[in-house]
This record gives structure tokens, sequence and C-alpha cells, in this order.
């Protein structure tokens, strides 16, 4: 087994992805606080093909160096918006027929294991790598997801938790 060159990945130009089919699907970035986590959304957003990133409260904007060292450059391909308040951006995205899925550990949540994702448009909710996603928003979510753990930790760090969302989603969108 030999490991690819870079330019062996067929990977897209920026130019390519910009016009690329998107998947219906935004992240919403509800005041995460390291920028290095951000950076790393961004990251994996290109990876997805996501249509955009909801950058809210305390989460900080490209361009910073933080954010640029684990996006790589993600951040430049992906659109991304800054919205003050998680609420309105959340309220917003549900008017225009998104379901709103809070990734959060809450009374009724579902399995990362047993989810059937909504035949729509979907807007997965990030929260604080502290106190996760605001309880109001919590209430406003179509569905709360909740990724099975196992060991002494409550909680996955927030990227990688992302990864594991985007990555079962991918297998569900593929088919």
């Amino acid at each position: 087994m030999r490991k690819l060159r870079n330019s062996e990945l067929n990977r897209m130009l920026p130019e390519e992805y910009g016009q690329a089919e998107k998947w219906p699907v935004v992240l919403v970035l509800d005041n995460v606080r390291s920028m290095n986590n951000v950076g790393s959304m961004f990251r994996t957003a290109d990876a997805f093909l996501l249509e955009k990133i909801y950058l809210c409260g305390i989460t900080a904007t490209p361009p910073h160096r933080d954010i640029t060292k684990t996006a790589i450059g993600a951040e430049k391909t992906v659109p991304w918006k800054y919205c003050e308040s998680s609420l309105q951006a959340v309220m917003d995205l549900k008017e225009q027929g998104y379901s709103i899925i809070a990734i959060e550990q809450a009374e009724k949540s579902i399995s990362l294991m047993d989810i059937q994702y909504p035949n729509q448009k979907l807007a997965f909710v990030l929260g604080n790598e502290i106190d996760g996603v605001q309880q109001e928003i919590v209430d406003l979510s179509n569905i709360c997801l909740e990724i099975p753990q196992f060991g002494t930790k409550h909680s996955f760090n927030v990227a990688v938790t992302c990864g594991m969302i985007l990555w079962d989603y991918a297998k569900y969108a593929k088919g």
C-alpha cells in the first residue's frame, strides 16, 4: 500500500468549491470560545460541502491567525455569517425551513445511533465548550441529538462532535 500524494487526491480548487452544489446543511456555532475549534469546524464544513456557518455570540470570526491555523484556508471557502444572537439566527433559519438539530444532552434527546434525519434542510447547533447549547435554543429545536459516551467524561470536544455528526449525516445523505 502506498500513501497518495496530494496531487492524486482530486480535490477541488477553491473556485470549484464556490461553484459546487452544497449539502442543504448549515452549522450554527452558539458561543464557541476556542478559535481552534472554530477553525476545525470550518475545515470539517469544507470537507462535507456545507452551505454556510453561522458564527454567533462570542464566537470569533475570520480573519484571525488562531482560526486560520486549524482551518487551513477553509475559512476562505466556506461561506459564513456573524450573528450577535444565536437565538435570532436559529429563529431565522427555522423561518427559512431548516429543521433545527441541537447537539445536546437533554431529556428526550435522540441517540446518534438511532437518528433518522428529517428529509429537509438541516441546521446543526453546536454549543459553548462549557455550557453547551443555550436552553432557549434547545426549546426551539426540532431534535436534540446526543452522542453516546461510555467513559468518565460528560462531553466530547465540540470540533470532534461536529466531525462525528457530519460523518454520520454523510452516511445517511449518500445513502
